[in-house]
């Protein structure tokens, strides 16, 4: 049992002492080495953005610096790192204010929109079947985004009064369902969108 157990220590101290021999060291490659890279963004547990960590050359080879996480650790990328750090880093807290809208600013919008609602065409272009039959009718939904896309006004679909669904070529004036706080231009009875279809 002692004869055992004074072999198994003399085999490890041999083999302690050949494995940090320099020339054993050097026949195994760089597989034991590591290398030094600055980090360009957090990473869990491996460091912070900034910091210089010493990885294995193959994780930094093909995970690392393919993704643009880590770069080598030469004095232009650190010069550039910490220039980039000095750029994001933000001084104090700014105190950010919100500004609320009264009545009269939120009614000052209601009119430049529906000004530019009632002065302006909506033009859609539909295919159709038969004579002036579209192919799939025009609904209040698809009125809306146009209205967003075309004019850059968002409106709701209930400020439109639309019963049905357009399904002929041709111009038609919708009426617009909107406050009554909104004066009216002169010799108009209410406010309308007028909606143009054409065949495409």
């Amino acid at each position: 049992m002692a004869h055992t157990r004074h072999c198994r220590t003399a085999l490890e101290k041999i083999s302690n002492r050949l494995m940090h021999q320099p020339i054993l060291f050097a026949a195994q490659g760089l597989r034991y080495r590591k290398l030094d890279v600055i980090l360009t963004s957090s990473i869990d547990k491996l460091g912070k953005s900034g910091e210089v960590v010493k990885v294995a050359p193959g994780h930094f080879r093909n995970h690392l610096m393919p993704k643009l996480l880590a770069v080598p650790n030469i004095d232009k990328f650190a010069y550039l790192i910490s220039e980039q750090q000095k750029i994001h880093q933000t001084d104090g807290i700014e105190e950010v204010k919100v500004v609320m809208k009264n009545e009269e600013d939120i009614n000052k919008e209601y009119h430049t929109a529906a000004k530019r609602l009632d002065d302006a065409k909506l033009v859609l272009k539909r295919y159709i079947k038969i004579d002036n039959e579209l192919r799939e009718p025009v609904t209040k939904e698809e009125i809306v985004a146009e209205v967003a896309r075309q004019l850059c006004v968002r409106i709701e679909p209930g400020n439109l009064h639309l019963p049905t669904s357009l399904s002929s070529l041709g111009e038609f004036e919708v009426p617009l369902l909107l406050p009554k706080i909104i004066p009216l231009p002169a010799g108009k009875v209410q406010w309308t969108l007028d909606v143009k279809i054409r065949w495409k």
